[in-house]
């Protein structure tokens, strides 16, 4: 259906450019992670979180839509961590949800069935 296209040069201390040049980002490792993280630029976890969020978002609204009262101001924040855990690198992610007009029980439903239609998640599992 669509591909989205990007170019980095010069790895976490370098430059992305998505297709059409809508993206034009400095990159730089975060302090955590011993780089010196810039003020003015975003790394991988950063952008990952981004689209996270945007596709769980949209995937919550897309369930209401078709079982419940419409979704009015919903927010997804996702927390993306680069850890290293013995000898390998992994990343992990939290998604904190905010559905107003939702209770917990109702949430909790519409979280689980958008997280299994959001490709994200799919692509994280295992």
């Amino acid at each position: 259906m669509y591909t989205a296209k990007a170019k980095v040069t010069g790895g976490r201390a370098g430059r992305a450019i998505s297709s059409g040049n809508v993206i034009g980002l400095p990159l730089s490792t975060p302090k955590e992670m011993g780089g010196p993280g810039k003020a003015d630029s975003t790394n991988p976890e950063q952008l990952s979180a981004t689209g996270y969020a945007a596709c769980s978002d949209g995937a919550l609204n897309l369930m209401a839509r078709m079982e419940t009262p419409p979704i009015t101001g919903s927010t997804v924040e996702a927390d993306v961590s680069f850890d290293k855990a013995g000898e390998h690198y992994g990343i992990t992610v939290d998604l904190n949800v905010n559905l107003p007009g939702f209770d917990q029980a109702q949430a909790e439903e519409l979280v689980a069935k958008a997280h299994q239609v959001c490709p994200y998640p799919r692509q994280h599992r295992g």
